[in-house]
């Protein structure tokens, strides 16, 4: 996720602090990885840099001075532009879950055994996402569904490889 982009998309409803920032996006995206004060700041300070926001004030206070960022047109643009680019689907051609089992493979150490205990922890996790998704509204539905789908691929991929534990034995070996 581009944090930077992110925190743009919220400046456009209106002028905002970092405090404010932080709290939006940890509400609508990060509450499985919430932002650092630290991190909203520094982006701010490079959007800035970079002319995508403007200092729209600053109120003193009781503690430190609370700037508040407003989004430039430039801002807008860039933004508009992240939005209208597809991402770019991410294949795991470079598994570490492969990697495992062939390591477990050329090192006679149990790689059936390997792949039952990520089937537990895989179905572990889909449990809880599945109380979550029951649970929660809509956005941790959606959420919960794109984790789930990927999960449900990992899991006909570990079953695929086990069935075939022995034919990929038999060729890395070689």
């Amino acid at each position: 996720m581009s944090i930077g982009h992110t925190l743009l998309g919220l400046l456009e409803s209106g002028p905002r602090h970092g405090y404010d920032l932080k709290r939006t996006f940890d509400e609508k995206f990060g509450q499985d990885r919430p932002l650092h004060y630290g991190q909203v700041y520094s982006t701010m300070s490079r959007l800035l840099k970079n002319g995508l926001v403007v200092v729209d004030g600053i109120e003193a206070g009781g503690g430190p001075e609370r700037k508040r960022y407003a989004i430039t047109e430039a801002g807008i643009t860039d933004v508009a532009q992240w939005l209208a680019t597809p991402e770019k689907p991410e294949p795991y051609l470079q598994s570490t879950l492969y990697t495992k089992v062939v390591l477990a493979l050329l090192t006679g150490r149990g790689a059936a055994e390997l792949l039952d205990t990520q089937r537990a922890e895989h179905l572990r996790l889909m449990r809880e996402l599945t109380r979550r998704k029951r649970d929660g509204d809509l956005a941790d539905q959606l959420i919960c569904d794109h984790a789930l789908f990927h999960l449900e691929a990992d899991l006909r991929w570990l079953e695929l490889t086990a069935a075939r534990l022995d034919a990929l034995a038999e060729e890395i070996r070689r």
